[in-house]
């Protein structure tokens, strides 16, 4: 499940308030252990989704770096020859 948090600090363009509401929601799952939670919890997993991304937000603009900016299609490739690399090729056809 948090495989799927990306990094969000020093990318051009700057994360989104999607992506860190993303981030955060699938931190709380984790530590919750709930994907969806039941109604009797509801309210104590949204404010943890808004209260992480709170955080998160203020971690992002306050971390200073001299290293340049990524690109987000560069680390999507690199990412992609990683799992290559990792997996193999299992694309399959359909004909």
């Amino acid at each position: 499940m948090c495989r799927n948090i990306k990094t969000l600090f020093n990318f051009e363009p700057p994360a989104t308030e999607l992506e860190i509401r993303d981030a955060a929601l699938q931190f709380v799952r984790k530590l919750s252990g709930f994907n969806l939670p039941s109604k009797a919890n509801e309210a104590a997993f949204d404010l943890a989704v808004a209260q992480v991304a709170d955080v998160a937000r203020q971690l992002i603009g306050s971390l200073v770096t001299h290293a340049p900016p990524k690109n987000r299609d560069d680390e999507a490739e690199k990412a992609r020859a990683r799992s290559l690399a990792r997996f193999g090729d299992f694309s399959v056809s359909l004909d």
